[in-house]
């Protein structure tokens, strides 16, 4: 994206907060009975909808780790925490970004990211719980709103051109955002437009802290891991500073204020989960450039004196390297040893279709999936592989069954959408099309893809008034320029939009 492209795009940006804020007029604009005055700039449904569209971007950046072990974990521990300071408002979601560079940054309305640098750098559970619980207080804090506030007074016009430079910077309105790829730490652009004042980050750990310690953790995590990047600061000055410093400055005065507060809660002592160890685990065997330097890793120890999680790292690293029959033998060890594990199974699971054992790959799967029942990581796996050893309608039952009781991920309609398609059920394939589209906001692709399923010759009548009640659905939410495009011709080349 070169600077003409962004400053058209901030224009936009610009117009569209103009009319967003203003509506029928500032002078309509109205305080809520209760609540904050930042309501009257930004409520929480306009956050949700500015949320919602610099995720977009990101899920397109294609750097959001689609690893669903680890996205589940992420999850679980954010919403752990979040539900100790949530008042039931809001919807959280926590998501990994492949870069290595320690950050982690909230987006409005409660989209939560997370660097794979950043979850490297933790030493423990209780400290990415406490940097998890960090983000969550500016969210449910509204410091998001309070900041576009505060420096606004003077005229709607200036909220105006903070939301349109927070959403141009969203989309790669920095230096290093463009030369990274645009799409690089897309969270964090957006949240240094915003400039978190140090009276939010103070709130923020004071919130955060009572939410660790509420949901079990140690609320001496969050110390503990500001504590280690303050270490990060004193490097020589010619090495770049880490970008947790930069969007949250750490200093020696804010570290003692979040060891005196944790002081006024009970220890508490935890140790770090299995799915903790996984994650990181995964991690650290995928951010090598080569499989031989992931081996080269997992083998400096013996394997006699590793622990069942460092041996697991040690299979993934030889599945990475091909090396499938020394990964196998280490998979079925654990899988006997340590069966309440599901990642072992998963492993297991995957490593024999590797190696065209496909009955053998069945079995391991339908026996994890007696233990696991809908465990999502599972799930998806298993669909994956039932496509490569040519079972689709197997596959499209197991995704189905999952996601309509489980909320998926753009990623898994895909995956649900070629399940379909390769089980010949094209009306449903085109179906999970259309929703993948809405899930990425293409409204008109979501309905594109819905008018292609009602013109197939074997669409079922039961089909046919779902998918035009879907469209009727759709159109209430459609702008005025979306309709009129709707309207025109479509072009013949629509039917191989399948992305």
């Amino acid at each position: 994206m070169n600077t003409a492209s962004i400053k058209r795009f901030a224009l936009t940006a610009f117009v569209t907060a103009v009319v967003f804020v203003s509506g029928a007029g500032a002078d309509d604009i109205k305080l809520p009975d209760m609540g904050s005055p930042a309501d009257a700039i930004l409520n929480s449904n306009d956050e949700a909808q500015i949320g919602r569209a610099i995720m977009r971007d990101i899920r397109r950046s294609g750097q959001v780790v689609e690893d669903p072990l680890v996205t589940e974990f992420i999850n679980e521990i954010g919403n752990k925490v979040a539900a100790q300071t949530n008042d039931g408002d809001l919807d959280f979601t926590f998501f990994v970004i492949d870069d290595p560079r320690i950050n982690a940054f909230a987006l409005p309305g409660g989209y939560i990211g997370v660097h794979t640098g950043l979850l490297a750098a933790t030493r423990s559970e209780d400290e990415l719980a406490g940097v998890l619980a960090h983000e969550v207080a500016h969210v449910t804090q509204r410091h998001i709103a309070r900041a576009i506030h505060a420096n606004s007074r003077q005229s709607i016009l200036s909220t105006a051109i903070m939301l349109g430079a927070m959403i141009a910077g969203a989309v790669g309105g920095s230096g290093d955002v463009i030369q990274a790829g645009v799409a690089v730490a897309q969270g964090t652009a957006a949240q240094q437009q915003i400039n978190f004042t140090r009276t939010h980050e103070y709130e923020a750990d004071r919130v955060g802290i009572t939410a660790m310690a509420d949901a079990g953790f140690d609320p001496y995590g969050m110390a503990s891991f500001f504590d280690v990047m303050s270490r990060q600061n004193t490097r020589a000055p010619d090495e770049r500073m880490p970008e947790f410093l930069r969007t949250h400055p750490v200093t020696t005065a804010r570290i003692a204020e979040a060891r005196n507060r944790a002081r006024g809660y009970p220890q508490i002592r935890s140790d770090d989960s299995i799915s903790y160890q996984i994650a990181k685990t995964r991690m650290a065997v995928a951010a090598p450039d080569t499989p031989v330097e992931a081996i080269a890793y997992f083998e400096k120890r013996s394997y006699a004196n590793q622990t069942s999680v460092e041996k697991y790292g040690r299979a993934l690293a030889y599945y990475r390297a091909g090396q499938y029959w020394k990964a196998r033998d280490i998979l079925e060890d654990l899988v006997d040893q340590e069966p309440e594990v599901i990642a072992y199974h998963i492993a297991l699971g995957e490593t024999l279709v590797a190696m065209d054992q496909p009955r053998d790959a069945i079995d391991a799967y339908e026996r994890a999936l007696g233990l696991f029942p809908r465990n999502v990581p599972l799930v998806i796996s298993y669909g994956e592989r039932l496509l490569t050893l040519r079972q689709p309608v197997r596959s499209h039952e197991l995704l189905l069954d999952l996601l309509n009781n489980v909320p998926p991920t753009p990623a898994q309609v895909q995956l649900i959408a070629r399940a379909a398609a390769e089980a010949g059920e094209d009306a449903e394939s085109l179906y999970y099309l259309s929703e993948y589209r809405l899930m990425i906001g293409d409204l008109i692709g979501g309905i594109t893809f819905l008018q292609q399923a009602l013109r197939l010759p074997e669409l079922e009548e039961i089909q046919k008034i779902r998918f035009e009640a879907r469209i009727d659905f759709i159109r209430e939410f459609m702008t005025e320029d979306q309709l009129r495009r709707m309207r025109r011709p479509q072009s013949s080349g629509i039917a191989a939009r399948r992305d």
